[in-house]
């Protein structure tokens, strides 16, 4: 009999747990144009979205009532922006801005689990310099941490 309690109990707190898990998506973006004209930055959301309010259904695969979610609806105004260093400078690629920048990523990352926020995926994308006519790319990676 004892088991069987301890079981339920165990099973209980598993289900209580999985029900109270919180995700945190952070977003590194670093870009690559020569000379420092980019922006890079960490960016965490430090408010919550309602996802229901910009999704609609489509009845007959065609009609859509996208058109009634407003863009300025779904931005939110707090947000934290970490600055990094473009992976260019005026001379090229520039692999001290790169460590840098590794340092202040793993830095946020060591906080995060600090925090109790475990890391559970990254998910990176790039896109690139071109050619000799382009000169611009990004690098984008997402951090997904789970409490």
């Amino acid at each position: 009999m004892k088991k069987i309690i301890l079981m339920a109990a165990l099973a209980a707190a598993v289900t209580l747990d999985a029900a109270a898990q919180e995700w945190k998506i952070i977003t590194v973006v670093e870009s690559i144009i020569p000379a420092g004209t980019g922006r890079s930055r960490i960016i965490e959301a430090q408010q919550t979205a309602d996802s229901e309010a910009a999704t609609t259904a489509r009845v007959d695969g065609k009609k859509s009532k996208q058109g009634e979610v407003k863009r300025a609806d779904l931005k939110i105004d707090n947000f934290s922006e970490t600055k990094l260093l473009n992976f260019f400078s005026a001379a090229g690629i520039n692999m001290q801005n790169i460590a840098s920048n590794d340092a202040m990523v793993a830095d946020r990352i060591n906080r995060m689990m600090a925090d109790g926020w475990s890391l559970e995926h990254i998910v990176a994308g790039v896109e690139s310099d071109s050619g000799k006519d382009d000169g611009k790319g990004i690098y984008v990676t997402r951090l997904y941490f789970k409490k």
